[in-house]
């Protein structure tokens, strides 16, 4: 029998590799796992969220729109921040951590067995498991709707091997190239593998090359997608860099009045595209969903780490190209104080062109690692630095908590520090500090 103890779990699914370097891209593994437990993701309705920004955003703001309208919920998303219990909620709460260890024993005991007796070719790794223990969760808790967050990718992501009723694709841009294609249109096609026979399709607004992939997988399942379209019109709260979405592409144009509470103007599309969704369970699925209920869930939305306010920290993992953009036009736009940016990244990122977006912005520049195999050293990050950038402006340190206490020290008392570049090193600072 597994031990069910919480920590020996975690240390177990630890122990398998980071969950990207080790990660085994396929889904004869998965599906092996899955039917061993019963095919728990055949228990309830499913919605799978594919795309390079905005996935954990729509999921966020599609819980909330479903909690309204008393939809029973489960939802599982990718990285964690602080523990690993935040990947897997039922009605917003997160899964406690004696479940997540009970539920860790059953995927693991299942997982062991399979691969004693021959019947799988690896032993399933961190992020097979950890989808399989959300899945099996999910049953047991008698969700109604499970919303999936795609891992990477999408044709051979664990999450997939769910079959999803429904398939979501938000922005694609370049990012993970080494696993996924160099152009973007390969990137799209990884994603597009999520659409399969009988799919309900919502896609969110896309560049025109990667909406033709997205159109031709559509058209080839002989399926009619809901795609978005840029004819709404939204104000800016200046406050708050909140946006007030009122009129969709409804003619003649009506105010439904949604407000979402997720800043930024980027989370206009992933509002549109969660209330798509939303309207597509209540057409095709008998989701009983109101207008109401969709407002009110989109303005109480909650997705933690992306641009979070704590005190004078300001959170956002913008971790490529495409956040990075995001991150600075709301800079730009709403936040005037003096910026002191922590910054630690991946290696698998493009990093001259993302210092080159958010490096400008800030007065002070302290470079540093996270706890993470994949980190880049400082010493890569300088190598890297738009040449723009004073170097008597940038400070660098190997730990993240020597970092804290640079940036807290040479932020002036009307400053804010801005924590970017990784969700690990958001996550790390928020375990350090709050």
């Amino acid at each position: 029998m597994v031990d069910v103890n919480f920590t020996k779990s975690v240390e177990y699914l630890l122990s398998l590799g980071n969950e990207v370097e080790a990660m085994k891209l396929g889904l004869a593994n998965i599906r092996t796992l899955l039917a061993t437990l019963g095919n728990p993701q055949n228990n309830y309705l499913k919605v799978q969220v594919a795309g390079t920004n905005g996935k954990g955003s729509v999921c966020a703001f599609l819980d909330s729109i479903c909690r309204e309208a008393n939809i029973k919920t489960g939802v599982f998303t990718s990285p964690h921040l602080v523990s690993i219990t935040e990947r897997i909620k039922f009605d917003g709460r997160e899964i406690s951590e004696n479940k997540f260890a009970k539920y860790a024993g059953v995927v693991r005991e299942a997982a062991e067995k399979l691969l004693a007796d021959g019947n799988i070719e690896y032993r399933p790794t961190f992020f097979e498991q950890i989808t399989a223990i959300a899945l099996v969760a999910f049953a047991d808790a008698k969700v109604e709707l499970a919303i999936l967050e795609t891992g990477l990718g999408g044709r051979l992501d664990a999450t997939t091997a769910a079959s999803a009723e429904i398939a979501a694709i938000t922005r694609v841009d370049l990012d993970h190239q080494e696993y996924l294609g160099e152009t973007i249109e390969e990137i799209a096609a990884e994603k597009a593998a999520i659409i399969h026979e009988g799919s309900r399709v919502v896609i969110g607004e896309q560049p025109n090359a990667v909406m033709q992939v997205l159109l031709d997988r559509c058209r080839k399942l002989e399926i009619i997608p809901q795609a978005a379209s840029k004819m709404y019109i939204w104000q800016i709260d200046i406050s708050t860099g909140k946006t007030n979405v009122t009129e969709f592409d409804i003619d003649p144009p009506v105010d439904i009045g949604v407000r979402p509470g997720l800043s930024g103007r980027h989370q206009i599309e992933n509002a549109y595209t969660a209330i798509m969704i939303a309207t597509t369970l209540g057409n095709d699925f008998n989701a009983e969903i109101t207008e109401e209920q969709i407002r009110l869930g989109v303005a109480n939305a909650c997705h933690p780490g992306r641009l979070e306010y704590q005190g004078r920290y300001l959170f956002d993992g913008a971790h490529n190209i495409g956040g990075a953009n995001a991150l600075a036009a709301y800079l730009n736009e709403f936040e005037k104080r003096p910026i002191t940016l922590v910054f630690g990244a991946m290696r698998d990122k493009d990093i001259a062109e993302i210092t080159s977006i958010s490096f400008p912005l800030a007065t002070k520049i302290v470079l540093t690692e996270p706890e993470n195999p994949r980190a880049l050293s400082f010493e890569e990050l300088l190598d890297q630095m738009p040449a723009v950038i004073p170097r008597q402006s940038v400070f660098v340190t190997d730990r993240v908590a020597n970092a804290i206490t640079i940036a807290e020290t040479v932020t002036p008392e009307d400053g804010i520090i801005l924590v970017t570049g990784s969700l690990y090193l958001v996550g790390e600072v928020k375990r350090l500090r709050f």
